[in-house]
């Protein structure tokens, strides 16, 4: 985790909101011999009882499956747009050129649900995925119950008890304002990634730089 506190967000619903926009998440653990572990699913957070959870499903008798079985510690990583930025585009160019990038890292403990639970998520998640369209054929009550029986033996569902979040919206915070705005105009220029990284940046300039008018 790059840990510098300028590039941190540090309004919890914003960051709640991030993960909620950015739902594949990078599932990581570790075996209990030490085997690194990783894959990537759709995952679910909720707050219960003041507590943080993750929700999701994984497919039995993998790599990862055996591994949680063994040792709990889970890392999610929920990543957004990133893009390239150019020292050119600074006022001083002469230094090294960077990435901009939006990053939250969430850790917990990790068990697994019965079937029941299983049920639960996967009607959560077909239902989320297909815009709340109950009538959608491939929700999961519309499908077929044999299809269902045979994809429940191979599936497994899991909760993570979130016992950390991180984040690092590194959004150039650590420049001077004329390459700021300078980073945004060209940023603009460079398609999906770049203007959705200008415009977060932008949301985060007046207060940026009038905090730092009145130190």
């Amino acid at each position: 985790m790059y840990n510098l506190s300028y590039f941190k967000e540090n309004d919890k619903e914003v960051i709640l909101h991030f993960i909620h926009q950015h739902p594949f998440a990078f599932l990581t653990g570790c075996s209990e011999n030490g085997k690194p572990v990783a894959t990537q699913v759709p995952v679910f957070i909720e707050e219960r009882e003041e507590k943080l959870f993750l929700t999701g499903h994984i497919m039995k008798q993998t790599d990862h499956h055996t591994a949680f079985e063994k040792n709990p510690n889970a890392l999610a990583v929920f990543a957004g747009s990133h893009t390239y930025v150019s020292a050119s585009w600074y006022s001083n160019p002469h230094q090294g050129s960077t990435w901009n990038y939006m990053s939250v890292h969430v850790k917990g403990l990790l068990h697994f649900l019965d079937e029941d639970g299983l049920i639960n998520i996967l009607r959560k998640t077909t239902l989320y995925f297909e815009n709340g369209n109950s009538q959608s054929p491939t929700v999961f009550d519309n499908l077929p119950k044999e299809y269902i029986n045979k994809m429940l033996k191979m599936i497994i569902a899991f909760e993570i008890e979130v016992t950390g979040i991180d984040n690092v919206f590194k959004l150039s915070q650590n420049r001077d304002e004329e390459s700021y705005h300078n980073i945004i105009e060209k940023l603009q220029q460079r398609g999906s990634d770049g203007k959705y990284i200008a415009e977060e940046m932008r949301k985060r300039s007046s207060q940026l730089f009038d905090k730092a008018d009145k130190l």
